[in-house]
């Protein structure tokens, strides 16, 4: 089974953003020191936005000029050790500033879908330059800010003007509609690898235009969420989660639906979730899966979640293939 161990490489969104130390740069050299004495490469989905802003004020705060450069640094070290890093757009950095004190991140227009089509092609091809200026490799494959990456069609030239091959945002079973966002992978099967599609994102293409590699998703009780209910109130330090800043708030509704009903939850390194790894990859072997691609966060990590991460790296079968979408 090819294994893609699969991180989306950011900030938060909520008021408060968090530090970059905090958020990237430190669980990053955790997970990548795990991943090289394990003889792994990691894939990081750069939120390409973020870096652009940072050029865009450096030159007026030097305290943004610092963070530039230590994250283009990292980046390289990282690049030069054989990770890989590919395209991840959170457009709302289009219309978010800072106003020399802090980030003021605008989220209403969080989609790609809310931009003209000029204007989707314009930051696909910003976002896909800075990466390659700084690791001096174009990258092949795209995850959508917030899964949505629906309708394909508003992309599709942006992909192939920028020779995106590969998508990873869609898991199966995932459904979200709300004023920002907005996803619905319901057609797709569980267990599913990998597939070409066309126009339409969820559905299989003759062409072979487009590869789209799913995240790995599993139905999870409202039993795992009450856990991190109380986990998040009473856990010990060990579930402190590295990043420093806030997300943006669930609504309550989704809340009170993850605590009453069972729900389709993309396999993920962050905090206590990580505790389903090995379950997870037991369940994709057992259907004769080709892959198993996981999801972290950096900035969600926690001390917790890195043991189990690694734990779970010393459990595989010696077949497993840890892979990347790059050479």
């Amino acid at each position: 089974m090819n294994i893609y161990i699969t991180l989306d490489y950011e900030l938060f969104f909520g008021n408060n953003v968090g530090t970059l130390e905090n958020c990237m740069l430190k669980p990053a050299n955790e997970i990548a020191r795990i991943a090289n004495e394990n003889g792994i490469k990691l894939v990081f989905f750069i939120d390409s936005g973020y870096l652009l802003k940072l050029k865009e004020y450096s030159q007026r705060f030097p305290e943004l000029k610092k963070d530039l450069n230590s994250l283009t640094t990292q980046i390289k070290r990282l690049s030069n050790q054989g990770h890989t890093f590919e395209l991840h757009i959170h457009p709302h950095w289009e219309d978010s500033y800072y106003d020399g004190k802090k980030w003021i991140i605008i989220t209403n227009r969080y989609r790609l879908h809310s931009f003209e089509d000029e204007e989707i092609m314009d930051i696909f091809n910003k976002y896909t330059k800075v990466i390659k200026d700084i690791t001096g490799r174009d990258p092949i494959a795209f995850r959508a800010g917030g899964w949505s990456v629906q309708p394909f069609s508003k992309l599709k030239q942006a992909f192939i003007k920028n020779r995106i091959l590969i998508d990873s945002s869609v898991f199966s079973g995932g459904y979200h509609n709300s004023k920002h966002q907005f996803y619905d992978f319901q057609k797709v099967p569980k267990f599913t690898s990998e597939y070409y599609f066309d126009e339409e994102i969820t559905e299989t293409s003759s062409s072979q235009k487009f590869k789209e590699i799913p995240i790995s998703s599993m139905q999870v009780s409202p039993l795992f969420f009450w856990k991190l209910s109380l986990i998040k109130v009473f856990g010990s330090p060990l579930h402190n989660t590295y990043g420093d800043g806030q997300p943006i708030k669930m609504p309550n509704s989704k809340l009170l639906k993850l605590l009453t009903f069972s729900s389709n939850s993309v396999v993920s390194i962050d905090g206590y979730k990580a505790s389903y790894l090995k379950k997870a990859y037991g369940i994709f072997k057992k259907n004769d899966a080709k892959n198993f691609v996981i999801i972290g966060h950096p900035k969600a990590f926690t001390k917790f979640s890195l043991i189990k991460f690694e734990k779970f790296l010393k459990s595989l079968n010696s077949e497993d293939k840890i892979s990347t979408f790059g050479p």
